[in-house]
């Protein structure tokens, strides 16, 4: 039998998710990015699927051949831009935008060969400090892009928060995305072209932050963009649910310890569920044990330390648990984010984990 690890990516979850993305910017345009394999979701799936949106977001320019393969005409925008003049070929070939956020990328354009104006997107580094143009700067890099004949018209001015995530709703917090704004706000004054900040925290918690153009990620995916609150607290669903079977149900005496550096001793005789997914499948192995999962769709927890194939459970709820029974890891009833902050992390991180072994099916 074929091992039965499978993640089944629901495409209703992103036509809804994307839905709730239009109902808090109802005035801006949405770019849904699908960079990393549409969040571990399939690219190709995940852009079909959300064709309604205005343009896709992508990191690779092997990703935008991807989606021209589809038949999809949308801009694709090259979140971080290009990184050689051989780019640029490629770039008015698939009719692709780019991120420009460093001088070097200017003057690329500047002895580009004659071609296709390209779509150029200006980002500011308002105090993110990871890639985009100083303040001080922009003005200067506008006014030299907005001359070359290798950009076309329409020049965005683009930037990205740090810490959307602590929301402008009057509690304590938010300081340093008001600062942001104010740094964009000041930097882009009297510059002609679109406005672009908001990732899926400024859609959701930022509304004088949406501008022309949002670039929602994980809201698309129903992941939570703010720590302690799921995405189902703001009406999105997942889209992807990871499963598995028990492939085994064992009766271990008490004092017994279970799995790898045996950290793990049963208080009192009790059953022992064996899953088939592990770390090989992109499950966490830093999941501590009492990590909750779901067995047929009941409350259960981990017991002792993730392995490569094989995760073993606390059944003691479970009395009745057999072989062939379903196992969730994260889906509808228990949210990725609750198996991320257990494994210290996002949930971004689990879902883009997914291994080539898991089979994934959609619903």
């Amino acid at each position: 039998m074929a091992r039965a690890t499978t993640a089944t990516i629901h495409l209703d979850a992103l036509r809804h998710n994307l839905g709730v993305i239009r109902q808090h910017a109802p005035r801006s345009r949405v770019m849904a990015v699908v960079k990393a394999d549409g969040y571990g979701h399939g690219l190709e799936r995940v852009a079909r699927t959300l064709r309604d949106a205005d343009a896709f977001g992508v990191a690779a320019l092997s990703d935008v051949e991807r989606i021209r393969a589809l038949g999809l005409s949308q801009p694709v925008l090259l979140l971080s831009g290009f990184d050689a003049s051989e780019d640029l070929a490629r770039l008015r070939r698939l009719r692709a935008d780019a991120v420009i956020h460093h001088p070097d990328q200017i003057e690329m354009l500047a002895q580009a060969e004659s071609g296709a104006p390209i779509r150029c997107w200006l980002k500011v580094d308002t105090g993110m400090h990871r890639l985009g143009f100083a303040p001080t700067l922009v003005r200067a890099a506008h006014a030299r892009l907005s001359g070359l004949p290798a950009v076309a018209d329409g020049i965005v001015l683009m930037s990205h928060f740090a810490s959307s995530d602590e929301f402008a709703d009057g509690r304590a917090g938010g300081a340093q995305t008001r600062a942001q704004l104010r740094v964009f706000a000041e930097a882009t004054a009297g510059l002609s072209g679109p406005r672009s900040l908001a990732n899926s925290a400024g859609v959701l918690g930022w509304p004088d932050a949406h501008g022309d153009w949002v670039r929602p990620g994980g809201a698309l995916y129903g992941i939570s963009v703010v720590p302690g609150r799921p995405g189902a607290g703001f009406g999105l669903r997942p889209a992807m649910t990871l499963s598995a079977r028990l492939i085994a149900v064992n009766r271990i005496a008490r004092g017994e310890r279970i799995g790898y550096g045996a950290s793990w001793e049963c208080p009192e005789d009790m059953p022992v569920g064996v899953a088939a997914v592990g770390y090989g499948d992109g499950y966490p192995r830093q999941v501590p044990a009492g990590t909750p999962v779901l067995v047929n769709g009941r409350p259960a927890r981990t017991a002792g330390r993730v392995s490569m194939d094989l995760t073993t459970l606390d059944l003691r709820g479970q009395p009745d648990a057999r072989p062939g029974d379903p196992v969730v890891l994260w889906g509808p009833g228990l949210p990725v984010e609750t198996v991320a902050e257990a494994a210290g992390t996002i949930g971004y991180e689990p879902v883009c984990s997914i291994t080539r072994r898991v089979r994934f099916v959609e619903d």
